[in-house]
């Protein structure tokens, strides 16, 4: 397993919370989202996904990853 910190910018809320760890999990990923420190904590399995898919996730949800 694979352990990578994303900047995201654009979160606010829980609603942002379950949207971003819903859309990491849908990949087979686990996320843990940070609200004051603006990131969020994904764990992959790195035979099986890429950072940049993980990122076009959460971008996709409306996200900034930066």
């Amino acid at each position: 397993m694979q352990t990578v910190t994303l900047n995201v910018e654009g979160m606010s809320c829980n609603h942002c919370v379950n949207s971003i760890e819903g859309a990491v999990s849908k990949l087979g990923a686990s996320a843990k989202v940070d609200l004051s420190a603006k990131n969020v904590t994904v764990s992959y399995d790195e035979g099986k996904l890429s950072v940049e898919t993980i990122k076009e996730a959460i971008e996709d949800q409306g996200y900034d990853v930066v």
